[in-house]
């Protein structure tokens, strides 16, 4: 049986972490991919980088001028976006998907949304991050979804929830 779940919060509350752990705990049996801060020797943060689950890494965007999608001070890089992420998340078989994020850098590639859509189509189980609020249209889209379960990250739940969120994940074998 397949399984959404959509992990929200306010920054800095636990998402990546949580995802990355549940990774783990699914040892190999999961595919998708996590995104991660670049900061700079004094520790400020300067961009984003996009790391899929078999180790592939690109950058995701940067504090750069420059044309291009941008959000906020940051440029995005579609194209190492795409080259990394896409190829991720792809439904797979008795894998779980894991997407961290599905946010506004990301949704800036219009095949990354594309991807989305098919796989929560798909007879795959889910597992993905989204902004707490905000985020444009699609985002809310994901967000209202009857068939997936939204969880609140929270400094009382954080620590509990990548193994409950394994246990919940995990195929059966059938009976």
């Amino acid at each position: 049986m397949r399984r959404r779940i959509l992990l929200t919060g306010p920054p800095g509350c636990g998402k990546t972490t949580i995802v990355r752990k549940v990774a783990d705990l699914l040892r190999g049996g999961a595919s998708g991919f996590y995104t991660e801060e670049v900061r700079d020797e004094k520790g400020q943060r300067i961009g984003f980088q996009v790391i899929s689950l078999d180790g592939k890494r690109g950058e995701l965007a940067r504090k750069a001028p420059g044309p291009g999608p941008r959000v906020g001070s940051y440029l995005v890089n579609l194209q190492d976006f795409e080259r990394i992420a896409l190829p991720s998340i792809e439904p797979k078989a008795k894998r779980v998907l894991l997407i961290d994020e599905i946010g506004k850098m990301e949704c800036c590639s219009e095949e990354f949304v594309r991807r989305v859509e098919e796989a929560f189509q798909a007879e795959t189980s889910i597992l993905a991050t989204i902004p707490l609020r905000g985020g444009g249209a699609f985002i809310d889209s994901i967000r209202r979804r009857p068939d997936a379960e939204t969880v609140l990250v929270t400094r009382e739940n954080r620590d509990a929830l990548p193994e409950q969120l394994a246990a919940k994940l995990s195929p059966r074998p059938a009976t």
